[in-house]
């Protein structure tokens, strides 16, 4: 059986997500207008309208009231922490952060697989510590694959004022999209304990993170151990 069309709004929300991941308009970039996007794309605004709208919907583009539509980016200050839901139970403010360490090393068959690498291909691992309060209250490893952050050191980072995704855009090319994540409760490992300053074997909250970009290309893997004695995860459900 012949497979049914997708709907012209759609088309063109996939030609719009396949020109993002081209370099045509970079985050924080303003898209044409309406009618000039109608114009490229040869459907009405309302079509035009539609798709912006599923893409607004995803976080790919922000729709601003009288100014336009523009790509999305993690350098906007409330999308700098969009995917770290760690929120202070008396809404204490931001974090800061401690870098421990920036290394290159052969990916683990579990972070190749879930980066889709080659074992042994070269990844960039990234440790640090989020303090709030003045108390560290996450410990941060990731890994990101060298093919897409060559150069990637940890002068780059401690040099960089802003979020680590808002870094990756700017000087990578690198725009992260979404992510999925896996939560699990685990006791604290000596070596945890001793950052996080909770004794051995307390109770902290293990997130997984895999961030994709454009094209669902998973870019960044990210286990995160939370204390939670002042904070809690928030999820908003819609």
């Amino acid at each position: 059986m012949p497979k049914t069309p997708a709907p012209l709004y759609e088309q063109i929300r996939q030609l719009i997500v396949a020109a993002l991941a081209a370099g045509e308009w970079r985050p924080g970039d303003a898209l044409p207008s309406e009618p000039a996007l109608a114009e490229r794309f040869g459907a009405s605004t309302g079509t035009v309208r539609r798709a912006l709208d599923e893409l607004a919907a995803e976080n790919l583009v922000e729709r601003r009231q009288g100014s336009g539509t523009f790509v999305s980016t993690h350098a906007e200050p409330r999308q700098q922490f969009r995917f770290l839901r760690l929120v202070a139970d008396d809404e204490a403010g931001s974090f800061t952060r401690e870098l421990l360490g920036c290394r290159r090393l052969r990916a683990t068959a579990e972070i190749a697989r879930a980066l889709g690498l080659r074992t042994s291909e070269p990844v960039i691992e990234v440790r640090r510590l989020l303090h709030r309060r003045g108390r560290p209250v996450v410990l941060d490893e990731l890994w990101l694959p060298e093919r897409h952050f060559e150069g990637l050191t940890a002068e780059i980072i401690e040099g960089h004022p802003g979020a680590l995704y808002a870094l990756f855009e700017a000087r990578f090319g690198v725009h992260m999209v979404r992510a999925q994540e896996k939560l699990r409760a685990v006791a604290a490992t000596p070596e945890a304990a001793g950052l996080l300053r909770v004794p051995e074997g307390a109770p902290l909250l293990s997130v997984e993170r895999l961030a994709f970009t454009y094209g669902d290309r998973p870019v960044e893997l990210r286990r995160g151990l939370y204390h939670t004695g002042a904070d809690h995860y928030r999820n908003d459900l819609n």
